[in-house]
């Protein structure tokens, strides 16, 4: 009995040990399996399409639908100027005026010479009339007849010459007084009374500007204008001017100030070549300037609104390169994680871009934490919140209905 005690202890020992490993190694499983089986709490973004409008700026100049060099036509001392610098003038209105006492007495000189020649139109149309009767009364040979019909021929001719030397001298004494050829402002006088005018001068004695309607013109490269000729159909060559009015696409101002102008233009021109030097496109828009706001010479910052419907934006953080290509991270139904390939259409303001192809509505994707995860990561959605959105710069995306999904992707539910 006393032998057998101490074997039934150790039986006990036995088994109380192999009991406690069982234990720990059960608790060390159950305990492992949560962690295998938990999910990583990062921002999950859920694409949806929109219609939006890219605004994409351009740097243009603004000239008058008329701006006339106002030059004399003939030479002659500047004697008065009826306008100022900044004055509005009318279509007809006097300007300036040159001296005309030359021409006064050029046409004097024109209109005596014409008389002249008038009377001996009259003495060679008295002798052939006095010649006539005798001839054909045989009394005189016709020979002489001739000869003073041709007298008279010349002298009628010499008349006419006369005549238009005087028209021509009314002509040039017209010049002396300078007129409005149209409605506008003047610009900077860079003549002065007393100073000699002529044809010939390298400056123009002032230039006369009509912005009633202005045009703004811009230049694009020709990747720009190739986008161009396929978004706005009023650029194709073959469209009237008329008809780019109605399905040209509008384009707005920004004036130097940094306010919108408040009228809208619309493209009605393009340069029929490309500039060998700078490798663009120059293009005009017309704009209406009732108030004269617009003035010539002014340099402004046109605004072109590109329609594009049913597009996918999504946050740029979303996206990492790799080997020259772009991915996101997308999440399978299951809310595991998968690189996506996607193409990039355009870049979006407030840090977005315009995807082309790999999302689509109804697709989520990781806009936070990808350094965190890998492939088959398992991943708890969490609200994205955006980022406070930034000023446009050359470009802006606006959305333009209200059913559109608004372009600070917060609007966006996550799954």
């Amino acid at each position: 009995m006393k032998n057998k005690l101490p074997k039934f202890i150790g039986v006990l020992v036995f088994l109380g040990l192999g009991i406690s490993l069982f234990s720990i190694k059960s608790c060390s499983y159950f305990q492992k399996e949560p962690v295998r089986n938990n999910a990583v709490a990062l921002p999950v973004y859920e694409i949806d399409t929109s219609t939006v409008v890219i605004n994409t700026n351009f740097l243009g100049t603004v000239e008058g639908k008329f701006d006339v060099e106002i030059r004399p036509q003939v030479e002659g001392e500047l004697q008065a100027a009826y306008v100022d610098e900044g004055d509005h003038v009318e279509e007809g209105q006097r300007l300036f005026k040159i001296d005309p006492r030359k021409y006064e007495e050029d046409l004097n000189r024109a209109l005596a010479k014409e008389n002249v020649e008038r009377a001996k139109l009259n003495n060679a149309r008295t002798e052939v009339e006095r010649l006539r009767p005798l001839v054909e009364n045989n009394v005189m040979a016709p020979v002489r007849l001739e000869t003073e019909k041709s007298n008279y021929m010349v002298a009628e001719a010499n008349l006419k010459q006369a005549s238009a030397e005087v028209a021509n001298a009314q002509i040039e004494l017209g010049y002396t007084t300078i007129e409005a050829p149209v409605s506008g402002y003047i610009g900077r006088i860079r003549k002065r009374i007393g100073n000699l005018v002529k044809p010939g001068d390298p400056d123009p004695i002032t230039v006369l500007t009509d912005v009633d309607e202005v045009y703004i013109y811009f230049s694009v490269n020709e990747s720009e204008f190739s986008k161009l000729q396929e978004t706005d159909p009023s650029v194709k060559d073959t469209v009237s001017k008329d008809r780019r009015r109605e399905i040209g696409q509008k384009v707005s101002l920004i004036l130097p100030d940094g306010t919108e102008y408040p009228e809208d233009g619309f493209i009605d021109a393009t340069s029929g070549q490309v500039n060998k030097t700078t490798g663009t496109v120059t293009l005009r828009a017309t704009f209406p300037n009732a108030d004269n706001i617009l003035r010539s010479g002014n340099t402004v910052t046109l605004v072109r609104h590109d329609k594009k419907r049913g597009r996918v934006l999504i946050p740029r953080k979303a996206t990492f390169e790799l080997q020259a290509k772009t991915f996101v991270q997308k999440l399978t139904p299951d809310s595991l994680v998968k690189r996506q390939l996607i193409e990039i259409e355009t870049e979006a303001p407030n840090n977005q871009y315009i995807v082309s192809s790999g999302l689509q509505s109804g697709d989520r994707i990781l806009v936070e934490g990808l350094d965190k995860v890998s492939d088959s990561t398992k991943i708890r959605a969490l609200p994205y919140q955006p980022d406070t959105l930034v000023a446009p710069g050359s470009r802006s995306v606006v959305p333009i209905d209200s059913s559109a999904t608004p372009v600070d992707t917060s609007a966006n539910p996550t799954r």
